[in-house]
């Protein structure tokens, strides 16, 4: 009768054991990276949102959050003047993840208009 040698069984367990931790760590670097577009798309989906809110531009604050239904999430705005007169830019940063992470929309727009 033939069977394997402890040895061969130590070598087949090694490298059984490095795929798995290859596939393992593969995995959870790409359920990370989902994890992060997840909130990537959810800011800009608030940002865009909060910059076509027609009350949005008659507002004087220039910082505040999208709370109720996103409290982590902050927005701040700046406005500033174009080298085309009558023309504001209109920069929205919008904060999450206790002030890490930041993701800001420009918008063109008429200097009434704000």
């Amino acid at each position: 009768m033939r069977g394997f040698t402890l040895l061969e069984v130590m070598i087949a367990l090694s490298i059984a054991a490095g795929v798995l931790l290859t596939v393992i760590s593969s995995l959870n670097y790409h359920l990370s990276i989902v994890g992060q577009d997840a909130e990537e798309t959810t800011a800009v989906l608030l940002g865009r949102a909060k910059l076509d809110d027609p009350d949005f531009a008659g507002q004087t604050e220039n910082k505040g959050s999208f709370a109720p239904d996103h409290p982590a999430l902050k927005w701040e705005r700046e406005i500033s003047e174009t080298e085309i007169p009558g023309l504001n830019r209109v920069r929205l940063t919008v904060i999450w993840n206790e002030e890490r992470k930041r993701l800001s929309l420009v918008q063109y727009a008429p200097q009434n208009a704000q």
